[in-house]
């Protein structure tokens, strides 16, 4: 019997410490409310991101949240959701959500945020900070980046309109899921 290649071994223990690293450290775990379940997660995040003063499509998007973390003293959230990599397009640009996000919530605005891109030309750019300026008819949602470079959108394509469109959006996503067209 051969041994395995070394190159073998090397890839699978990088590959093994990559899955298991998470911004969620055992203090956070310890200190956190915790959620499990899809409809229960989901329903944290909305009235989170209600009670923070930001669009409620924003994270919402996201198929199967399996747990939702948040540390009310810090505005720590984490979100792990079962799809690898989920990309979403909302009216003006379409952004990328990693299996986990995290992010710190803070009224208007999101910032270390990790785990979601947006796509600008054909690249995928890592955001760092969300915010929300402005009055609610001409207010705007910005993306920045780690580098400091930032782009505004109309704050009306990250929010549902009604609570049907809210529904419809999630029913899709719940048809897709388990392989109904909708």
């Amino acid at each position: 019997m051969s041994a395995p290649e070394p190159t073998a071994n090397l890839l699978t223990s990088r590959h093994h410490r990559r899955k298991d690293m998470s911004m969620v450290t055992q203090d956070i775990r310890a200190k956190a409310e915790v959620c499990y379940g899809d409809e229960t997660c989901r329903e944290k995040i909305i009235s989170l991101l209600t009670e923070k003063g930001l669009p409620s499509g924003l994270i919402t998007v996201l198929e199967e949240i399996e747990e939702y973390r948040y540390i009310k003293d810090t505005g720590f959230v984490s979100l792990k959701h079962n799809s690898k990599r989920k990309d979403h397009k909302f009216d003006k640009v379409a952004v990328c959500y990693d299996n986990e996000v995290t992010a710190y919530f803070e009224p208007n605005r999101i910032r270390n945020l990790t785990g979601v891109k947006a796509k600008e030309f054909l690249i995928w750019i890592t955001l760092s900070e969300i915010y929300v300026s402005g009055d609610i008819p001409v207010a705007l949602i910005t993306f920045k980046t780690p580098a400091g470079f930032s782009k505004s959108f109309p704050l009306s394509s990250f929010t549902f309109k009604d609570e049907e469109e809210a529904n419809e959006v999630h029913e899709a996503k719940i048809g897709k899921i388990k392989g109904v067209k909708l």
